[in-house]
């Protein structure tokens, strides 16, 4: 039987999926003509991780058995959309260039998360 999901968790994956949406429609047609190409490359990147990681949130919360490493790995996809794919909405709304050497950190946040879903999955496999 599955663990029941607390309320701030359920919260925190319904926010994830509803702001990638929202991004994206918001990349998709506040930037046009407004912005140049690379902008909204860069936007799109981060709307994409977003979303990827916004699934990979849901999928942990239903797939990973409770424990440490489900709670470790959701914290590090939910640190990772908000400082990678943060930064890159900065980046693409006039941040100032330096602002993009946090991305990375972002970036391993989100590697790190897989890590901890795979050392959760041992449990089930």
């Amino acid at each position: 039987m599955r663990q029941p999901v607390s309320t701030s968790t359920a919260f925190l994956v319904g926010l994830a999926g509803a702001s990638a949406v929202a991004f994206g429609a918001f990349g998709a047609h506040a930037f046009r003509g407004k912005v140049d190409d690379a902008a909204l490359a860069i936007w799109h990147t981060g709307v994409e991780y977003h979303f990827w990681h916004a699934l990979a949130l849901f999928a942990g919360v239903l797939g990973l058995p409770a424990g440490r490493a489900r709670h470790v790995a959701l914290a590090l996809f939910g640190i990772g959309i908000v400082v990678f794919s943060g930064s890159l909405y900065a980046l693409a709304l006039g941040a100032p260039r330096w602002f993009g050497a946090i991305t990375p950190i972002g970036g391993v946040a989100f590697i790190a998360g897989w890590i901890a879903a795979a050392m959760s999955l041992r449990k089930i496999v």
